[in-house]
């Protein structure tokens, strides 16, 4: 992760927007990471606190797109060919399919906060055929909520790196979610997705 910081601070919101769509479309990159390095520099001077978020949101919103078409296109043996590289068994694989099947948005959404899922959801959603606009409209309000609680995190505690290596290695973010944004992010759900017309 200390690689992360350099890249942002020399090339700036362009690092942010392409980490975090690499790690969004299917590639194993640390995207949470160059978040909350985003926010560490937002705290002190070197990046703006809106661009950061709108980068990180656009390429987290790209990144799921350029995803699913590929596991659209190419479908199950690309991505457990490619899946092997994060120990995707078709089992697991099986596993991830019966879950979008059974909970479709809600696990695109939810797939945000975790590591593995993260990278994989986007060419699940396509192998398994998951109607599109079902996906975009997940896609968007995960990529959103999530990028922007990532980039805090790292604004807020961005004194103290360490502790937000931590988080961001140790955990995938969700009990850090509940504590802070949890009851912010789980009304604009609702709301959202009580409005899709919207």
């Amino acid at each position: 992760m200390d690689a992360v910081y350099p890249l942002i601070e020399n090339y700036g919101y362009m690092i942010v927007f392409l980490g975090v769509a690499l790690g969004t479309m299917g590639i194993p990159f640390p995207s949470a990471a160059i978040l909350l390095a985003s926010g560490v520099l937002v705290q002190q001077g070197h990046l703006g606190l809106r661009g950061a978020i709108v980068f990180g949101v656009l390429g987290a919103i790209v990144g799921n797109q350029i995803g699913y078409w590929v596991g659209y296109q190419a479908g199950r043996p690309f991505v457990l060919k490619w899946g092997r590289h994060v120990r995707l068994t078709p089992e697991r694989l099986e596993w991830v399919e019966r879950l979008f099947a059974r909970h479709g948005g809600k696990a695109v959404f939810a797939g945000r906060f975790f590591s593995v899922s993260r990278v994989l959801e986007a060419l699940v959603a396509g192998t398994s055929r998951m109607h599109w606009g079902t996906f975009l409209f997940y896609s968007v309000l995960g990529g959103a909520v999530w990028a922007t609680v990532v980039v805090l995190l790292g604004y807020f505690f961005g004194q103290s790196w360490d502790a937000t290596q931590h988080w961001s290695e140790r955990s995938p973010l969700l009990l850090v979610l509940l504590l802070l944004v949890a009851p912010g992010a789980y009304v604009v759900y609702r709301w959202a997705t009580s409005h899709r017309s919207r």
